[in-house]
Parts: structure tokens; C-alpha cells; sequence
């Protein structure tokens, strides 16, 4: 570099306004104050965007208000039976020389399903009839003694009727006639031994039929609980041997309602239930019976308070056509009890919704777009005062005062002067992280 290249404006004298604008001027964005500008623009840019982003309205979560009728109904849970089910037992005492059937059989009324050895019962019978022979034996001979007997008086009275009462005398005529009334006693005596007889060979014969165990009813072997070799004792109590399900086309629900839910089931009320075993699927029931009597069973989460819960069983009638449910099967119900008609109704968590939540308390609030199907379980109660929020279509909030009436669990039917259909009801605000 040459030496007039490195001389400084002092050296030579030269002002600073001549040196800016000769070569040594140095070119705008070379100079330090533009820089300093546009960092202050950038600063209040960034800025300005986020006091517009804190300044933003809460994102509230709204359901449009509806007019409809709301279906009321009742949840209970119970177990599924047969219609008519039969415990078929012994009445009599033996080893079990066969076992005809097995579980899940169909058995017809009057099959034979077991046999208990007869070989004691067989003798009694052999008994019997050797007894009831000999009294009729019996019979036989008081009758030809009492014939006799009678004969013998007939003359003597002959006799002495015809002596004009000289002979025979009197006594042998008055011992005549006790031996005549000795046979007609004997004659008595043998006929009702010949009954007597006759009777325990009956009993023998029924005993000897009993030991064959023949369905009552036409159905399903449910349980069998013997086993063939086994000894029956029915000396104090009739042991079951088989349990029989007589139709399991048609099937028994029964059900425990809760003593707050009872005054709305009536029978002849269509309901619904499911089963684990075909999970989404729904069945179809009646209720045919309500009983009277409560149930007190004891809640495990309330033996230590010392209360219970009451409930009454109801009965629903169930077809079964197609063989799919099976007894004992846990089932929950809904029965339909009634429908509101026409009526204005809103999201439970209309309800609970207050404005002015703090963040932490955002986080939970009700998404009615996250659990529009789940069962609210609101505690609002009928005839109750309540308050629920609108939304117009620049953000603002506007109360409105309603009195609640029946729930079915998600929604409750509202009555308020100013409310009306399609307006857009706030369910709850949704939390900054639904945002991000």
C-alpha cells in the first residue's frame, strides 16, 4: 500500500466533511446507528406480538342449545336365570348303579337320568306280597269259620222252635250267637290286615319306581353332582343330585334397584342391558315384576359406618332365541322409565361452568368435545336454581338464570326466560396445552 493510501485527514489537513465524502466515506449499512435501529424495531415487533397473544380471550368450549325430548331411565345390575329352574333330588337311600346324563344334556320330561340300586327294595317287595297273600288267606278262613258259625246257630234256633223251647237250652243258644259275633270280629280283623298288607307292598312298589330319578321338566342338565358308585343318604334331608334349567329360550333377569330409583320402575317397562361376554352389544328386556319386600344388603364401603343399602328386586323377562346368554351372567341394566317430551336441555357441565377460572383450575374443567359420551353423573337436583354462560359471536359472556329439571346422567333439561334454541352454552374453557 502505497504511503498517500495511509495518510490520515489530520496529516494532511483535510476537514472531516471532505474526507466523508471522498473515498474513505464509509457506505451506509457500515454505519453502527442503523444497527442499533433495527434491533430496537425487532425488540418492538417481538413485543407487540406477544402482548397481543397474552391479551387473547380464553378459548371457551360451547354446545349449541337444544330442544329435544330426553329419554329418563334407571341403571341397576343383577344376574341372569333360567324361568324355571329345578333341583331334582332322591327321596330314598342307596349306591347309584348308573348316571344316564351329563351337563349341558337336553333331558325331556319324564327321561331317566339315574338308578339307584333296588336290591333291598326287591326284597321288601317280595315281602309284601307274601304278607298281603297270607291275610288274604286269612280272610279266607274267618269267613268259612263265621259261615259255619252261623249255621250252627240257624239250627239250634230251628231246634228249639220246634221243642217249643224245650231243647236246646237257652245258653247254648246265646253261645251260638257269641261264636257267630267272635267271626264276623276275626273276619274284620283278617280283611284289614289284608289292606295293611296291601299297603306296604304299595310303599315297597313306589319305593322300587323312586329309585329311578326321572326328569320333571323338559331342558338343560345344569349341574350334576354325583357320580355313579355313589351312596345317596336321604334319611334327614333330600339330597339334589341334578339341577335342570326347564327353558332357556326364555330367560329370568333379576336385577336390585336402588331404593331412590324403585317409585320409577313399573312393569311392562322396556330396558336394556349388556353382558362382558359380547362386549357393545345390547339385548333387549321387560320388566314383569317389582317385589314389595326390600333387600337389605350391607355395602363394604359402609360396614364401618354402620349403614346399608336398600334396594328391591325386579324381574325382567329375556329371550334368548338365539342361545347366547347363559345363566349366571352379570348384566347391566338401564330400564326406560319415561321421556320428558319437548324440552329445552343442556350439558351437565353447562351447569358447572363459572368464568374467571385460574389456569390451574382450566386444566380441568369438563371438555364437552372429550367426554360427550361419558356419564356426567351430575348431582344437579330437580327444581334446583342455577346459573349458565352464552357466548355471542364477539366473545362475550352473558348469564342467564334457569331452574333445572330432570337429568339423565350427561344432560338436564333447563327452563329460563331468556334462553333460547341454538344459542351457543359454555361448557368450560379449554387449557392452554390443548392449545399448543
Amino acid at each position: 500500500m502505497s504511503n498517500a493510501e495511509n495518510r490520515s485527514p489530520s496529516s494532511e489537513g483535510v476537514s472531516i466533511n471532505e474526507y466523508l465524502e471522498g473515498e474513505g466515506a464509509r457506505k451506509w449499512y457500515r454505519k453502527k446507528r442503523w444497527w442499533l435501529l433495527g434491533f430496537l424495531l425487532v425488540l418492538a415487533i417481538l413485543g407487540l406480538g406477544q402482548f397481543s397473544e397474552d391479551g387473547q380471550g380464553p378459548d371457551y368450549i360451547t354446545s349449541e342449545l337444544q330442544v329435544r325430548s330426553l329419554d329418563l331411565s334407571v341403571r341397576a345390575t343383577g344376574n341372569l336365570r333360567p324361568t324355571n329352574q329345578v333341583e331334582v333330588g332322591s327321596e330314598i337311600s342307596g349306591r347309584l348303579d348308573q348316571v344316564l346324563v351329563d351337563v349341558n344334556d337336553r333331558v325331556s320330561r319324564g327321561q331317566i337320568l339315574a338308578v339307584i340300586n333296588t336290591d333291598i327294595i326287591g326284597d321288601q317287595i317280595i315281602q309284601g306280597r307274601s304278607a298281603l297273600n297270607s291275610a288274604r288267606a286269612d280272610v279266607q278262613a274267618a269267613q268259612a269259620t263265621l259261615d259255619g258259625d252261623e249255621a250252627q246257630l240257624s239250627r239250634l234256633v230251628e231246634v228249639r222252635r220246634l221243642s217249643q223251647g224245650r231243647t236246646p237250652s237257652a245258653a247254648e243258644v246265646d253261645q251260638a250267637r257269641a261264636a257267630v259275633n267272635r267271626g264276623k270280629a276275626l273276619l274284620a280283623a283278617s280283611r284289614a290286615s289284608v289292606a295293611s298288607a296291601a299297603a306296604q307292598l304299595s310303599t315297597a312298589e313306589t319305593q322300587r319306581s323312586r329309585a329311578v330319578i326321572r326328569s320333571p321338566v323338559s331342558g338343560v342338565v345344569l349341574a350334576r353332582q354325583i357320580e355313579p358308585g355313589q351312596t345317596v343318604a336321604a334319611n334327614f334331608s333330600t339330597p339334589t343330585l341334578f339341577v335342570l334349567a326347564e327353558d332357556l329360550a326364555i330367560m329370568q333377569l333379576r336385577v336390585n334397584v336402588d331404593e331412590a330409583d324403585v317409585g320409577q320402575v313399573q312393569i311392562g317397562q322396556q330396558a336394556t342391558f349388556t353382558v362382558d361376554a359380547y362386549p357393545g352389544r345390547q339385548f333387549p328386556a321387560r320388566v314383569e315384576r317389582v317385589d314389595v319386600a326390600s333387600n337389605s344388603v350391607a355395602a363394604s364401603d359402609r360396614s364401618a359406618a354402620g349403614q346399608q343399602v336398600v334396594s328391591y328386586e325386579a324381574r325382567l323377562q329375556v329371550a334368548n332365541a338365539e342361545g347366547l346368554l347363559r345363566p349366571g351372567m352379570t348384566a347391566s341394566v338401564t330400564i326406560e322409565t319415561r321421556s320428558t317430551g319437548a324440552r329445552m336441555v343442556v350439558p351437565n357441565g353447562a351447569l358447572r361452568f363459572e368464568p374467571d377460572l385460574s389456569d390451574e383450575e382450566d386444566v380441568g374443567l369438563f371438555d364437552a368435545e372429550v367426554d360427550a359420551t361419558e356419564d356426567d353423573g351430575g348431582s344437579i337436583g330437580v327444581g334446583s336454581r342455577q346459573t349458565v354462560y352464552t357466548i355471542d359471536e364477539g366473545g362475550i359472556l352473558k348469564e342467564h338464570r334457569v331452574v333445572t329439571g330432570q337429568t339423565n346422567g350427561r344432560f338436564t333439561v333447563v327452563r329460563g326466560a331468556t334462553l333460547r334454541e341454538g344459542m351457543k352454552i359454555v361448557t368450560g374453557t379449554r387449557s392452554s396445552n390443548q392449545n399448543d
